[in-house]
């Protein structure tokens, strides 16, 4: 199972004027233990509170010898493409796409995710809306060609979407047998279970839980389509990402507000402090997928749970060995 990245708690400078340092480990759980690993240079877990049976949420913190600058500087200009070694490409859209250059964006999905398309129905092998299942149900075996075609219109359509109405606009997955995933839904509940958030940073948190509500003056928004590699096969993932930064430190807001099959919705912050003479990052991952549910779910989180968090490490092994 694959599972990306979700949801971080920690600030920008601003909320650091408002909360020592000191504070903010002790109240993400990290104790005087994990401070020693982390000036080892280990990667050290926290504990993040999971609201629902489809969830599975880790925390994970670094210390790197970068300054916060550099860090938030790098990860703007270059995103987890850099350091997540699943993600086969990675495009911006444009906030005036049209259909036509959408479809120029570099995304394929490979015959084999063709041929299934073109077969598919509602069920759990792809996440699609039932109007959207009908459109690809539209074309016969002579029209696979236009797959790709048919399925890049419905990511525009979904992104289109996303940006007039936020998450109240993201239309259900269809399970099939009157069974839906709601992920704008799953969401919803990733931002208001993130207390930190909503008490140290109360504007970019009510741009994130109302969006397209108007973003902070001094942040940076930007759309993704990225193709990566999920359960040995390709999957589209269309990301919004928000970056709040300034010299002594920053945040940055990824959503995935819709993945193409194996999980359902992710969120994420990543945070850089300055300390040391460094700065401490902190990761969190708040993932959402059937795949958890149902009977034997503890035990499948627990293994899910544990197979982010190794993930989550990776990520941020890869992010300090591209800064040395």
């Amino acid at each position: 199972m694959i599972l990306v990245l979700v949801l971080s708690c920690t600030f920008s400078v601003q909320a650091a004027s408002s909360l020592h340092i000191q504070d903010i480990i002790q109240q993400l759980g990290i104790w005087q233990q994990d401070l020693i690993n982390l000036e080892q240079g280990k990667v050290v877990s926290f504990q993040i509170t999971e609201n629902d049976e489809k969830e599975l949420a880790a925390g994970v913190a670094i210390y790197i010898s970068s300054t916060p600058a550099k860090v938030i500087e790098f990860l703007k200009n270059r995103g987890m493409a850099s350091v997540d070694t699943e993600i086969i490409s990675q495009s911006i859209i444009s906030p005036q796409a049209t259909l036509d250059t959408f479809k120029e964006l570099d995304f394929k999905l490979g015959r084999k995710e063709e041929a299934d398309l073109l077969a598919a129905k509602p069920g759990s092998k792809f996440n699609l809306s039932t109007q959207e299942f009908k459109a690809l149900q539209t074309l016969n075996s002579a029209q696979i060609d236009l797959i790709s075609q048919t399925y890049k219109e419905i990511l525009f359509d979904r992104w289109q979407i996303y940006r007039n109405k936020g998450l109240k606009g993201i239309a259900p997955y269809d399970r099939g047998a009157g069974r839906v995933s709601d992920p704008g839904k799953e969401m919803r509940a990733a931002i208001l279970n993130n207390k930190v958030l909503v008490n140290h940073l109360p504007e970019l948190y009510q741009t994130w839980l109302n969006y397209p509500a108007a973003i902070p003056t001094d942040a940076e928004e930007r759309f993704f389509l990225i193709n990566r590699q999920v359960e040995s096969r390709p999957t589209a993932v269309l990301l919004h990402r928000i970056i709040l930064a300034e010299d002594a430190g920053g945040i940055i807001l990824s959503r995935q507000f819709y993945v193409g099959h194996s999980y359902n919705s992710n969120q994420l912050i990543i945070g850089c402090l300055p300390y040391r003479g460094g700065s401490l990052i902190f990761y969190t991952n708040r993932t959402f997928t059937d795949q958890v549910a149902g009977f034997g779910g503890s035990l499948k989180q627990s293994i899910g749970r544990e197979q982010m968090r190794r993930r989550m490490d990776r990520h941020l092994i890869n992010l300090r060995n591209a800064l040395r």
